[in-house]
């Protein structure tokens, strides 16, 4: 008994060319722009990591190699000699000097960083008489150069006594007129005004509403403007110069600058200013790889609302 198959149905003999005109009319990427965008990418990365590249390789050398073989020429390895000199020498003053910057940068930054976000979200949250008024006088303050002011504060702090001691570094770092526009920003796109009014319904103070619910929801935003203000102050003399002139209160910056004005004398502080820079970096790494999944989650602050 014979089978019969059906027969395929016969096509259009126009289709293949027709899919052929439509793959022909569309438009080719062009793989220019792109690669222009990636190549400009890889220049500016580059010349942002070539300083870097060169105090690592600057670090590993001795005070004559480092004249003896200038840029990027190695010589002999001599890094944990560099850093053994470093933290003896002037009796170790260098960690004095490091132990005075994480005390102005992580408490004046972090007491800095919670009066930004209070004053932020009050500005956010709250109606009161003046308030934008209030507000554009701290955006003033953010046009103000910081250098501007630092005889105004030195002549009052001077009337005070403060000059020559912690508080006149610590004080000023606790006024951040940029920190609170961005905890406006972040309060803004990240606590809905529902949930603030939920919690005053069950019954919640608005202390313990900010503390409990809000406070927690602006973590990222909490975190990002302590990197700004911790960074800011980690690589600022400018305050401690004009402040202080104890050796035993500078911030490291500072320290490493007056070493780096007396290798113009003594060539030994050459090799010491650059393992302290060296050194001076690892705080500000090891504060951006922990803290990096808050504040990468913070540029996007209101973009999404």
């Amino acid at each position: 008994m014979s089978t019969i198959t059906p027969s395929r149905r016969a096509r259009p003999a126009t289709a293949a060319p027709a899919r052929h005109a439509a793959r022909a009319a569309r438009p080719r990427r062009s793989w220019t722009p792109l690669l222009t965008a990636n190549g400009i990418l890889v220049v500016f990365t580059l010349y942002t990591l070539l300083p870097i590249a060169w105090l690592l390789v600057a670090a590993t050398k001795s005070a004559a190699d480092l004249y003896r073989h200038p840029g990027f020429e190695l010589g002999s390895f001599n890094l944990f000699g560099n850093l053994a000199d470093l933290f003896t020498a002037e009796n170790g003053i260098f960690l004095r000097w490091m132990a005075n910057s994480l005390l102005y940068s992580v408490v004046g930054s972090l007491a800095g960083t919670m009066i930004s976000v209070l004053a932020g979200y009050a500005f956010d949250k709250y109606e009161f008489r003046g308030r934008e008024k209030l507000y554009a006088v701290v955006l003033l303050g953010v046009l103000i150069p910081f250098t501007v002011i630092q005889l105004p504060i030195y002549l009052m702090f001077s009337k005070l006594g403060l000059v020559n001691t912690y508080w006149a570094i610590l004080l000023p770092s606790l006024v951040n007129p940029f920190g609170v526009y961005l905890a406006r920003t972040f309060s803004q796109g990240y606590i809905p005004n529902e949930v603030i009014e939920a919690a005053r319904v069950d019954g919640a103070g608005e202390w313990q509403t900010f503390r409990t619910i809000c406070l927690p929801m602006l973590r990222p935003g909490f975190v990002t403007i302590f990197l700004f203000a911790f960074t800011a102050s980690w690589n600022g003399f400018l305050t401690a110069m004009v402040m202080v002139s104890d050796t035993k209160l500078f911030p490291v910056a500072l320290g490493l600058y007056t070493w780096n004005k007396s290798s113009q004398i003594n060539p030994e502080y050459s090799v010491l200013v650059v393992a302290g820079a060296l050194v001076v970096t690892v705080p500000l790494v090891i504060a951006f790889v922990c803290l990096q999944r808050y504040w990468r989650s913070g540029m996007t602050a209101g973009a999404v609302k």
